[in-house]
């Protein structure tokens, strides 16, 4: 039983330094990813694009 326990807090503690690292990794992709949807945003807001095409289609 003591075992089993040990062995449930092992695993637990493994799951969380693997996702620790993923989320370690990962974390300036998404960083650089907002900030280029943000600019790109900012800029068809600032170039006045004339084109005011619906989103949905009649």
């Amino acid at each position: 039983m003591v075992w089993k326990v040990i062995g449930i807090v092992v695993v637990a503690l493994i799951a969380f330094w693997i996702l620790g690292a993923l989320i370690e990794a990962l974390l300036p992709v998404l960083v650089i990813a907002a900030i280029g949807t943000g600019l790109y945003l900012l800029y068809k807001a600032v170039s006045g694009s004339n084109e005011k095409t619906p989103l949905i289609k009649p």
